[in-house]
C-alpha cells in the first residue's frame, strides 16, 4: 500500500508537469477543481520537487483507519456517479452506515491508491471542518481535538509531517486501548476476587449444612431401624392372621359350594317350567297366524287370477307397447330450433348490444373473444396487463349473467415468458403457442365445435370474421362487445 502511494505521487507530479501545471499543482488538483467547483481549493504548499512524498512506514492504525473510512462514507454521497472510482460505484446507493460496514475495505483501498478520490474527500473535509483543516495547514494541532480525528484529517489532507501525526495518533490510540484493557483486567480481577470470596463463604455454608444434614440422616436412620423392627413384628402377626383367615375362607367356600348346588337344582327346575310355558304360548300364536294366513292366501290367489287373465288377453290380442300420446297425432307445424343465422335476420342492427344478448341466450352458446383485438379497440393506451385484467373482469360478469361458455384468446407468440394470470370464474383464458397467432387459435377453436352449436366470435379482423363464418360461427364486431360490457 505504501509503495502504491509513492507511485501515485510520482505519477501526479509527472502528469502535472506534462500538462503545464504549477509547481504546487497536480493533475488531481486540476481534476478536483473541475469536478467539485463548490469546494474550497486546498491551500498550496511550496515543496521541493525533488523531495520524495511522505509515506507511512507501518500500516495505518486501526482506529485511524475506521475514522478515515467513516469520513469517506459520509462524504461519499456528495459526489456524482462519474466522480466515483469504478470499484466504488456499486455502493453509490448505500446509506453511509451500510457503506462504512460493507465497503470499508474498498474505501480504504481507493483512498490509498486513488489520489484524486482522496483529494475530493479532503475537499469535503475542509468544508465540514474548516478550523481543523486550517490548523493542520498551519502546522498546529488543537489541544482539545481527538487524536483520531486529527490523524484521519492529516491522512486525507496530507499536510507536511502528516505521517508523524498519524503515527502519533496510532500510538496514542494503542496507549489508550492498553489503559482501557488494563482497567478492564483490573475490574475483572477484582470481580473474580469477590466471586472467589463469595464462593468460599458459600462453600463453608454448604459444608455446615451438609454436616447438619448428615447428623439428621443418622438420627433418621436410627428411627427407621426401630420402625423396621416394629414392622417385622407386625408382619409376623399379620401372617398368623392370614393363616387363620385362609382357614375360615376354606370353610366358607365349602358352605357356598353346597348352597350353589342347591341353587342350580332349583334353577334347572324353573327353566323346565319356563320352557313348557313358552311352548304353550308359541302354540297359541301359531294357531292365530294360521287362521289369518288362510284369508290372505285366498285374496292373493284371486289377485293372481285377475293378473294372469289380463296378460293372457294382451297376448291374444297382440297389442303392441304404446310410445305415442294422443297429442302427437294432431297435424300441425313443428317450430325449428333457432340458430345464430336466424337471429341475423331479425330487426336488430349490427351495433345493438341486445343482438349479443340474443346470441348468448341460445342453448349451449359459446362466446370466443379475440382479446387484444377488443382491448386495443376499446382502451389501447393502457398497459397490456391492465388491458387483460379489465377485459376479463367484464367477461366474467357477462358469463355470470348469460350462463354461456366464454373463451378469451390472447396472442402469446411474442411473450418472453408465460403470463402469471388467474382466470376469473366462468372464463377460459388461452394464449397462442410460439409460432401461432391468436387468429389461428380462434379458427381451431371454432373447427373443434360440433356442427349446429351456436358459436359467436368477437373480432374486428375481417379475415378472422370471414374464416369463422365459413366454419359455421357467427362473427360480431369488437365494438358490440365493448358496448355490451359498458352497459353492464
Amino acid at each position: 500500500m505504501v509503495e502504491r502511494t509513492g507511485e501515485h505521487g510520482r505519477a501526479e507530479q509527472q502528469n502535472g508537469s506534462a500538462h503545464g501545471l504549477g509547481a504546487g499543482d497536480s493533475l488531481a488538483d486540476a481534476a478536483l477543481r473541475a469536478c467539485v467547483p463548490e469546494a474550497e481549493p486546498e491551500p498550496r504548499r511550496e515543496s521541493d520537487p525533488a523531495e520524495p512524498p511522505e509515506v507511512l512506514d507501518r500500516p495505518l492504525p486501526e482506529g485511524v483507519r475506521r475514522r478515515v473510512v467513516g469520513i469517506a462514507a459520509e462524504a461519499f454521497g456528495n459526489l456524482t456517479f462519474a466522480e466515483l472510482p469504478a470499484q466504488l460505484r456499486q455502493y453509490a446507493r448505500f446509506t453511509p452506515a451500510r457503506r462504512a460496514k460493507f465497503a470499508a475495505t474498498a474505501l480504504a483501498a481507493a483512498l490509498e491508491s486513488d489520489p484524486v478520490f482522496r483529494q475530493r474527500m479532503a475537499a469535503r473535509l475542509r468544508q465540514a471542518q474548516p478550523d481543523l483543516a486550517e490548523a493542520l495547514d498551519a502546522g498546529t494541532v488543537p489541544a482539545a481535538a481527538d487524536p483520531l480525528d486529527v490523524a484521519a484529517a492529516a491522512y486525507l489532507l496530507r499536510p507536511p509531517g502528516w505521517t508523524k501525526q498519524v503515527a502519533a495518533a496510532g500510538d496514542e490510540a494503542e496507549r489508550a486501548q492498553s489503559e482501557r484493557a488494563n482497567e478492564e483486567v483490573a475490574r475483572e480481577l477484582e470481580q473474580v476476587r469477590e466471586e472467589l470470596a463469595a464462593l468460599r463463604a458459600s462453600t463453608r455454608a454448604d459444608t455446615d449444612r451438609a454436616r447438619a444434614d448428615l447428623e439428621a440422616v443418622r438420627k433418621e436412620n436410627e428411627s427407621l431401624q426401630r420402625k423396621l423392627r416394629s414392622a417385622v413384628s407386625d408382619v409376623k402377626r399379620g401372617e398368623a392372621a392370614v393363616r387363620k383367615a385362609a382357614a375360615e375362607l376354606d370353610a366358607a367356600r365349602s358352605a357356598a359350594a353346597l348352597e350353589r348346588t342347591a341353587a342350580d337344582s332349583e334353577a334347572r327346575r324353573l327353566r323346565t317350567r319356563l320352557s313348557e310355558v313358552e311352548s304353550a304360548l308359541e302354540a297359541s300364536r301359531r294357531a292365530a297366524r294360521e287362521g289369518r294366513s288362510v284369508e290372505d292366501m285366498r285374496l292373493r290367489l284371486l289377485l293372481d287370477t285377475v293378473l294372469d287373465a289380463a296378460q293372457g288377453l294382451r297376448r291374444e290380442l297382440a297389442l303392441p307397447p304404446t310410445t305415442e300420446r294422443p297429442a302427437d297425432t294432431v297435424d300441425a307445424v313443428t317450430p325449428g330450433q333457432m340458430t345464430p343465422k336466424d337471429i341475423a335476420h331479425r330487426a336488430l342492427s349490427e351495433d345493438d348490444p341486445a343482438l349479443l344478448d340474443q346470441l348468448l341466450a341460445l342453448p349451449q352458446a359459446h362466446l370466443v373473444v379475440d382479446g387484444y383485438n377488443v382491448t386495443k379497440t376499446g382502451y389501447p393506451t393502457m398497459p397490456l396487463e391492465k388491458q387483460r385484467l379489465r377485459l376479463l373482469g367484464g367477461l366474467a360478469a357477462l358469463a355470470a349473467q348469460s350462463g354461456a361458455e366464454v373463451t378469451c384468446v390472447f396472442d402469446g407468440a411474442d411473450l418472453e415468458a408465460p403470463v402469471l394470470l388467474a382466470p376469473p370464474r366462468g372464463v377460459r383464458v388461452l394464449f397462442s403457442k410460439a409460432g401461432e397467432t391468436a387468429d389461428e387459435l380462434i379458427r381451431r377453436l371454432v373447427r373443434a365445435e360440433p356442427p349446429g352449436r351456436p358459436v359467436v366470435v368477437v373480432s374486428a379482423d375481417r379475415e378472422v370474421a370471414d374464416g369463422v363464418r365459413r366454419a359455421g360461427a357467427r362473427p360480431v364486431a369488437s365494438t358490440l362487445l365493448l358496448k355490451r360490457l359498458t352497459r353492464g
